[in-house]
């Protein structure tokens, strides 16, 4: 993976991988792309895991010093990661940079519109906000986003709940999606 070029803050190098590597998992979750119509494409799963990184750093971003310089090291994982997956699809280094300013300004813009949904809970704005970015093209055809909205609600209020000892040392997780409780 790409943690052998953090140079820069070894001190937290472990605890960004072991974060790093719950976040991206739960980006992958399976039940996301089966049944919250994300799609599984690599914009796909650029889209999840821009959502799951904007829900960890908007739960760090009151946590003290050592949570935010994690949550900072784990964004140059993220853009390190994106940067390695560009250079994959055959994007030569003279395009990189390029890729790299749209991919950066696509996370922040999410990170704008969901944190504006979130703050105004507001789960309708984060399912438009969702369904603009998975499904730009829009259409009649593209699915509502009310079930990922839902759960990243859920998700957001799970990590809200845990502790700064967990932010510390890289164990936050992130919610389970799964089907909503059946009425009985």
């Amino acid at each position: 993976m790409i943690f052998g070029l953090f140079g820069k803050k070894n001190g937290n190098r472990r605890i960004v991988e072991k974060q790093y590597a719950t976040l991206t998992t739960a980006a992958r979750h399976p039940y996301l792309y089966e049944a919250l119509d994300v799609p599984d494409t690599v914009m796909g799963r650029f889209e999840m895991l821009s959502a799951i990184l904007i829900l960890y750093f908007r739960r760090t971003r009151a946590s003290a010093t050592s949570g935010q310089e994690i949550a900072q090291e784990i964004v140059d994982a993220f853009f390190e990661d994106v940067d390695h997956s560009i250079r994959e699809l055959g994007v030569g280094d003279a395009g990189v940079p390029k890729r790299m300013k749209k991919f950066a300004g696509m996370f922040y813009g999410r990170l704008e519109s969901y944190a504006a949904a979130f703050d105004a809970a507001d789960r309708d704005a984060l399912a438009a906000a969702l369904r603009r970015n998975i499904y730009p093209e829009g259409g009649e055809g593209a699915p509502s986003m009310d079930g990922l909205a839902a759960y990243l609600f859920d998700a957001e209020t799970a990590m809200a709940g845990v502790g700064e000892d967990a932010i510390a040392v890289g164990a936050l997780t992130v919610l389970e999606p799964r089907a909503p409780a059946q009425a009985v």
